[in-house]
Formats: structure tokens, C-alpha cells, sequence
């Protein structure tokens, strides 16, 4: 490919030829037509797809062999046959005409080779692999999966129209649980807004000019109020900045995502949820509890520790999880059995689910508060209550 020269062609409205109708042409095709060129096909047949195009009145099909004539008023031709003397002939032809010739087959025997080609978002990627079809697009792949993942950065060089906030779930606290779009939406962001619990070693991987608001609360102290955090992401998105709003477990779920999504859209704000993987569920699954199992459990709710618990189903084979709980686990548990709930029901209590230190404590809610107390557990933890917790690895109680 020495002395070729990388452009972008303009095909919307112009007239391109294909000549040729198997899949090599008909992926060229159906390329060309998204992009919105008058596409010519010669051949004396087509693939199916191809059919459905032409059938659709997308495509003019001229059902015979290639003639000279074909190239009348074409401004690029791909000629895909699979009979070097045909894609020859329309290679010369072409060449004569000051046609711009993509060659199926023989890249070097082409005047135009079409790199492979990717979009993420708003931004194309496009590889040319010296001719090598196979080799353009496994680095194409790989360039847009790095983008889609958010390990290449993707920030734009002028500010969002009119800013923009996305409300990211950052799961229970290990990076690896973070989503592939929130990965993608902090490498396109310019400020990020973290709470206590999201996880915090994504930062290291941010450019340093990037604008990092801790706004975490501890339990019982939250010295940023909620308006304030519903202000802070108004007012920089309003500077025309990308606005991620990263927060522990799912923002849905006790994560006050519901107050930030209105506040945003109340002030003009375009905003997009991201869910996240939520404590509730992950950090149990990470204790080798499922918080449903067949025959043990058909059903859970989750609440936190500051709810009232008079109401909850008295049923061991209905999982109980409690969020932020650690505080009151006494008085919770206490509460449960006085409300009707056995008190030789399983309870568990995961600290630091996920994380290198995570702990498992097991007992019954006769017991778990005292065994609690004997570890020292603190938050963040997760309480799961009910019969599925005797599958935990942890149990029974030493």
C-alpha cells in the first residue's frame, strides 16, 4: 500500500458500483447503502440478503455479466466476482475512467481499500491492515472493545451541549463489578462525583485534569447534604461538562439515584441511569449465599436498618436482607422475634463484601447480635436472614 493516501469519501447520493453478488459484494452493498449511496449491483446472481435489498427497491440489480458501460456515472466501483478475469477487467476499465476501483481479493491490484471500521458512540475507528482484511478488523475488534470498556480514553476536546450527568452504579465495591458503560462513561468524564462506598482505585485510572468531588457519607454523618450533591451536579454540568455521579452498589436501590434523576431533569439536565450490581444480592452471593434456592427460599426483600420491621413476612423460606444495618442489628433482631419470627432463624452478617478483608459472621437471631459484638463488625456489611443462609460455607455457627 506505499504512495496510497488515507481519505473518508463522501458516497451519500453518489452512484457506486458493485460488480459481483456473493458475500464479499454484498457486505460492500449493504455498507454502501447505509451510508447512503445510490448502489448499482451487475451480476448474474445475488445472495439472499442481497435479494431482500433489491426486492426492497434499495438497490438496482442489472441481472447479467459486467459490461464497460456499468461504469457510466459511478464515482467508486467494487468489483468482487471471484473470477480474477472479470475483477481484471473491471480493474482496467476503471483505471481508464479515473474511477476509484476496490478489489476484492487482490488488494493489490486496487486503486481504494476500505479499512474495517467500528463506532463507539460518536467516534469511528477505522484500520487498514495493508490489505489484510482478517488483520484490519481483529485490531479494529480489539481497538473497539478497549473503547467500549472504557481503557481507551474517550473524552471529548469541547465541552457537551448543554452538559450531561450519568448516574453510575458502581456495584458492591470491586472494580471488576463496575459495568462496561460506567467504565466507558468515567473515561469520557470530565468531573466525577464519588460516594464512600463506590470504588474508589477506578480514580487512579482517570486523567489528572479530571475534576474529583468526594462527597461520601458515614453512617450517622453526611457532611454534604443530599441537595447540595443535586446541586454540585447541576451546576457543572451546566458549565458543559460530562458529569459522572459514581455510587456504591445499584442507585436505585437505597442509593438516592431516584433524587439525583429528578433534580437533574427538573433543572434541564440530560441525564442517563447506569445500574449498578447491587449489595444486596452480590455481597450474600459472595458468602455463598443465594438469596433464593429452590426448595430453601422463594422469595426476599431488602430493606435497611432503619426500617420498621413489624410487617415483614415471618416465613424462613423468605429471604430478609438489611442494608446498613450494622448500627441496630440488636435492636433489629430483637424486633424480628418479637414480631413473630423464630429466633433459631440463620442470619449472616457480610463486612467488606468482596474486598480482601470480607468477613462472614454466622449465627441465629437469637444469637447474631452477641457474635457480632464479639468480632467488632462494622460497616459497610449486608444481614441476610433466613433458612438459605445454612448454605453459606461459613455455616454453622462455630
Amino acid at each position: 500500500m506505499s504512495g496510497s493516501l488515507p481519505l473518508t469519501l463522501r458516497v451519500a447520493g453518489r452512484l457506486v458500483l458493485v460488480v459481483g453478488g456473493g458475500h464479499v459484494a454484498t457486505r460492500r452493498a449493504l455498507t454502501l447503502l447505509t451510508a447512503g449511496a445510490k448502489v448499482v449491483v451487475v451480476s448474474p446472481t445475488v445472495t439472499d440478503s442481497l435479494d431482500s435489498s433489491i426486492g426492497r427497491g434499495d438497490v438496482e440489480w442489472r441481472e447479467r455479466p459486467y459490461e464497460p458501460g456499468d461504469l457510466d456515472g459511478a464515482w467508486l466501483v467494487q468489483t468482487a466476482t471471484g473470477d480474477p478475469e472479470v475483477d481484471g477487467r473491471v480493474a482496467d476499465d476503471a483505471e481508464r475512467r479515473q474511477i476509484w476501483c476496490l478489489k476484492g481479493g487482490d488488494p493489490d491490484h486496487a486503486t481504494a481499500w476500505a479499512p474495517a471500521v467500528a463506532t463507539v458512540d460518536d467516534v469511528t475507528v477505522a484500520v487498514s491492515g495493508g490489505g489484510d482484511a482478517r488483520r484490519a478488523a481483529s485490531l479494529r475488534n480489539a481497538v473497539a472493545a478497549a473503547l467500549q470498556s472504557g481503557d481507551l480514553p474517550l473524552r471529548h476536546g469541547t465541552h457537551h451541549p448543554g452538559g450531561f450527568v450519568a448516574l453510575v452504579g458502581g456495584g458492591p465495591g470491586d472494580p471488576g463489578l463496575l459495568t462496561a458503560r460506567g467504565r466507558r462513561l468515567l473515561a469520557e468524564a470530565d468531573v466525577v462525583v464519588i460516594d464512600r462506598l463506590a470504588p474508589h482505585s477506578v480514580l487512579a485510572e482517570l486523567p489528572q485534569d479530571v475534576e474529583v468531588i468526594d462527597v461520601g457519607k458515614m453512617p450517622d454523618h453526611h457532611p454534604i447534604p443530599q441537595d447540595e450533591i443535586n446541586a454540585i451536579l447541576i451546576d457543572r454540568a451546566k458549565q458543559g461538562k460530562i458529569v459522572v455521579r459514581l455510587k456504591g452498589g445499584d442507585p436505585y436501590v437505597f442509593g438516592r439515584g431516584g433524587e439525583e434523576l429528578i433534580a437533574c431533569r427538573e433543572a434541564g439536565i440530560e441525564v442517563e441511569v447506569v445500574p449498578g450490581v447491587t449489595s444486596a444480592i452480590a455481597v450474600a452471593a459472595s458468602a455463598g449465599i443465594p438469596v433464593t434456592h429452590r426448595g430453601v427460599a422463594r422469595g426476599f426483600s431488602v430493606v435497611t436498618g432503619h426500617t420498621e420491621l413489624n410487617e415483614l413476612p415471618h416465613d424462613r423460606a423468605h429471604t430478609l436482607i438489611l442494608l446498613m444495618g450494622v448500627r441496630r442489628l440488636r435492636e433489629a433482631a430483637e424486633q424480628l422475634v418479637g414480631t413473630g419470627h423464630d429466633p433459631e432463624t440463620p442470619v449472616a452478617l457480610v463486612e467488606n463484601g468482596f474486598a480482601a478483608d470480607q468477613r462472614v459472621t454466622v449465627g441465629t437471631l437469637a444469637t447474631i447480635a452477641d457474635r457480632a459484638d464479639a468480632v467488632g463488625a462494622q460497616p459497610p456489611a449486608v444481614t441476610i436472614i433466613g433458612d438459605v443462609v445454612t448454605l453459606s460455607p461459613a455455616w454453622p455457627p462455630a
